[in-house]
């Protein structure tokens, strides 16, 4: 038996992989095509939009990997049906269930790469190249990690901690030079609105240095006139689908702490948490693709519909998620509804297997 997993499991990984290669290669080229519009703004070229282009493949690999899962446990299995290797298995007393764990057994495999892709290796990935982008499009970001964003702004450095959007700030520090770079003002804001206006921000302390010593303020709104706006800021704000576990976590615990809506980081979250179900789900559907009442359609009928099946569980996911916040229903019930009724289709599709 030990034997028969690895054959199957050697089909499905390759297809998949396969699969894997073919959608990256075409959303990088997708990718970089969007991307030479802005090829010539700062010090944005050619190789530096290629690297961008390239530093996005781990999520996407991330997020494509359900329907990638589900097209390549498809086309390997179907491969093994056109060859008649699946009937000598059956006729040789090998079950559709001992079959279907060789699938599931390859896909738990593949499943525990993507959730090491997801939550190390993609968002920093993510993070980096949107530094990137934002430095060589507008040479005024200096630095850009975890611990916020660094922005120059003509005489002033700003320090922004947590970006929530583009027109969503917290945590921002302004310090303001003199001519001969001795420092002459710091502002802390405990938050910040951006609009095509300037700034607003809330909850502010202002700090003024002088030789005669150093004098503060406090305002509970301010505004500010600044070079940096939504469309710079845009380019470096990492959507919360595209954060790890913790680092969502730690955006739910702050919000929630200073009394602010963190329902997408937490619509995210229990996406996810719920992503390996949903993966699964997608690997366990492909079985009665091959051995229900598509194994005698061809192989390109068979990808036709698995391809119109992920789209259509990525479609309702995504509609189901939202009307969730819309409605006030918790995170994760709006989260859990997809995978579980695909998880019924594929069940009730296995039942019929003869």
């Amino acid at each position: 038996m030990k034997l028969l997993d690895a054959y199957i499991g050697r089909a499905v990984l390759f297809s998949t992989g396969v699969v894997m290669f073919v959608l990256l290669a075409l959303f990088a080229f997708a990718t970089f095509a969007g991307e030479l519009d802005r090829v010539g703004q700062g010090n944005y070229d050619v190789w530096t939009a290629a690297e961008y282009s390239a530093l996005l493949l781990p999520r996407l690999a991330y997020q494509l990997f359900p329907l990638v899962a589900l097209l390549g446990s498809i086309i390997g299995l179907g491969m093994l049906a056109s060859n008649s290797e699946l009937v000598v298995m059956r006729a040789a007393g090998v079950s559709l269930k001992r079959m279907s764990w060789s699938v599931m057994r390859v896909g738990l495999v593949m499943l525990a790469l993507m959730i090491v892709m997801g939550e190390f290796v993609a968002p920093k990935a993510e993070l980096y190249a949107q530094s990137l982008r934002a430095q060589a499009l507008s040479e005024k970001i200096s630095f850009r990690s975890d611990q916020g964003l660094w922005v120059r702004d003509g005489n002033k450095v700003v320090h922004i901690r947590d970006l929530l959007s583009e027109s969503e700030v917290v945590n921002v520090s302004i310090y303001e030079f003199n001519p001969d770079n001795s420092l002459n003002t710091v502002t802390k804001a405990h938050s910040a609105e951006i609009n095509g206006d300037g700034w607003t921000l809330q909850r502010v302390s202002q700090s003024q240095v002088s030789v005669e010593g150093v004098t503060s303020v406090q305002y509970q709104s301010l505004a500010w006139d600044s070079l940096i706006n939504q469309k710079l800021l845009s380019v470096v704000t990492v959507k919360p689908e595209f954060l790890s576990v913790v680092g969502l976590y730690g955006y739910i615990d702050y919000m929630q702490r200073n009394g602010l809506d963190a329902g997408l980081y937490q619509l995210a979250l229990w996406r996810k948490v719920m992503s390996p179900l949903a993966a699964g789900v997608m690997i366990f559907l492909a079985i009665p693709f091959v051995f229900g009442s598509l194994r005698s359609v061809g192989i390109g009928q068979r990808i036709f519909v698995g391809t119109l099946l992920g789209i259509g569980f990525y479609l309702l996911d995504q509609t189901i998620g939202q009307m969730s916040l819309v409605y006030g229903v918790p995170a994760y019930l709006g989260v859990m509804v997809t995978p579980l009724l695909f998880l019924v289709l594929a069940l009730v599709l296995v039942r019929r297997v003869r």
